[in-house]
């Protein structure tokens, strides 16, 4: 064997040396967060992040890093939230790690669209907002396909009830932990437009 070629094989030898650690853990901080899920979150989200009910959020393909976000800002209060608060006290932020990358991986599915009409006017505020009023488009911060950021929540998907719900608490200055932009936005958005643009983000896939 050449020296170039050995040299070669002994890099590969210590690149897979020393990923094993990091794979062995990855899969142990899989396994911790199938547990967790299983032991407390399917009740509400669901074992595939598909969520049980439209009154609480579907986290299928949703950013690791916002999930993890979110679970420590129940921790510490600083989003408010009687059931999310004891479900997250005692994680760890490893844990809550674990648990983002769970249920990013898990595949989001969209809902079918019922009402054209107002699927119209849902998707015109997406993607266009409303200029009489000073409202952006959604997909300005969320993108076209509502996919959003690691920083900013995807939508695409979401449940229209939780949405709505989720507008109202930024209007009404009950949720601060996130973009405080979504404050004003709230504020400029007409009831009609909430209804609408939440049944439109549910039909994005």
């Amino acid at each position: 064997m050449g020296y170039k070629k050995t040299v070669l094989f002994g890099a590969s030898a210590l690149f897979v040396l020393f990923s094993m650690p990091v794979m062995a853990d990855a899969k142990a901080d899989l396994a911790r967060a199938e547990e967790i899920v299983a032991g407390r979150c399917f009740l509400c989200h669901g074992l595939e992040g598909e969520s049980a009910s439209a009154v609480f959020p579907r986290l299928a393909g949703q950013h690791s890093e916002y999930i993890a976000k979110q679970l420590s800002d129940f921790k510490s209060g600083k989003r408010k939230s009687d059931t999310m608060k004891p479900q997250a006290e005692e994680l760890t932020p490893p844990e809550m790690k674990a648990l983002g990358t769970f249920f990013e991986n898990k595949t989001a599915k969209p809902r079918a669209a019922k009402d054209a009409e107002l699927l119209a006017v849902g998707k015109f505020v997406f993607n266009r907002g409303n200029q009489f009023s000073g409202l952006p488009a959604c997909s300005s911060c969320h993108g076209a396909k509502g996919y959003g950021t690691p920083m900013l929540p995807r939508l695409a998907g979401q449940h229209p009830r939780y949405i709505e719900d989720q507008l109202k608490q930024f209007n009404k200055r009950e949720r601060t932990n996130d973009n405080a932009v979504m404050h004003t936005i709230a504020s400029k958005l007409s009831e009609l437009e909430t209804h609408a643009v939440a049944e439109y983000i549910a039909t994005l896939d």
